[in-house]
C-alpha cells in the first residue's frame, strides 16, 4: 500500500505563537489522523490501494464520498502542514517571487488577494495557491475538496494551502479568523512553497 501516516515536521510548540500548541495536537493527532484512517478504510480491497493520490483525485467524481472526503482529508492537511515551519514567516524569492509579481502585482496584493478569499471563504474548506496552466492563481474549495479534484471548478497543482476550518484555529482566535490568517504568514515556509512551484516547472 503506498499510503502511510506522516510524521509532523516539527514539534506540537513550533508554531507558537501563531498557532497554538494545542490546536496543532488535536488537529494533527485527531483530525488528521481520522481522515486518513477512514481513507485507508474507504480503498481497502479495492484498486484504489495501488493507485496514487493525483490518479484517485483525477477521477474523484467516480469514486465514493467517502474517498473524496477523506483522500481529500488527508492530502489537504499532508500540504497545509508542510506549507509551514518554525522559521517561516519571511517572503518568497527567485522564480516564484517573479511568478507572484508577475501574476498579481506585488507580494503584498498578492498576500491581500489571498487573505480575503480565505476570510470571506464561506463555511469549511481551503484556501489555494496552484499552478494552472504555467499561471499562479488562487482559489477555494469547500470542505476537503482540492484542486486536483476533477469536481474543482479551478484545477490545478498546489503549491500552497491554508485551511479554514474553525478546527485549525478555534483555541486561539475563536471566531476570528482573519486574526487566524494575519497570524498564518507568519508560519508560511516559502521554502518549502518555492520548491514545489519549482518541481512543478520541471515537469
Amino acid at each position: 500500500m503506498p499510503f502511510s501516516f506522516p510524521k509532523l515536521p516539527y514539534a506540537y510548540d513550533a508554531l507558537e505563537p501563531f498557532i497554538d500548541t494545542k490546536t496543532v495536537e488535536i488537529h494533527y493527532s485527531r483530525h488528521h489522523k481520522t481522515y486518513f484512517d477512514k481513507f485507508i478504510a474507504a480503498i481497502a480491497g479495492t484498486e484504489l490501494e495501488t493507485q496514487s493520490l493525483h490518479t484517485i483525485f483525477a477521477n474523484v467524481s467516480s469514486h465514493s464520498p467517502a474517498v473524496r472526503n477523506h483522500g481529500g482529508g488527508f492530502f489537504n492537511h499532508n500540504l497545509y502542514w508542510q506549507c509551514m515551519s518554525p522559521t517561516g514567516g519571511s517572503q518568497p524569492s527567485g522564480l516564484l517571487a517573479e511568478a507572484i509579481y508577475c501574476h498579481f502585482g506585488s507580494f503584498e496584493l498578492f498576500k491581500e488577494a489571498f487573505s480575503s478569499s480565505a476570510a470571506n471563504h464561506f463555511g469549511s474548506g481551503f484556501i489555494w495557491l496552484s499552478v494552472v496552466e504555467g499561471r499562479l492563481e488562487i482559489s477555494a474549495t469547500s470542505n476537503q475538496d482540492n484542486p486536483l479534484m476533477d469536481i474543482a471548478d479551478n484545477r490545478g497543482e498546489p503549491i500552497l494551502a491554508l485551511d479554514v476550518w474553525e478546527h485549525a484555529y478555534y483555541i486561539s482566535y475563536q471566531n476570528k479568523r482573519p486574526d487566524y490568517i494575519n497570524a498564518w504568514w507568519n508560519a508560511v515556509d516559502w521554502e518549502q512553497v518555492s520548491q514545489r512551484y519549482l518541481a512543478i516547472l520541471q515537469q
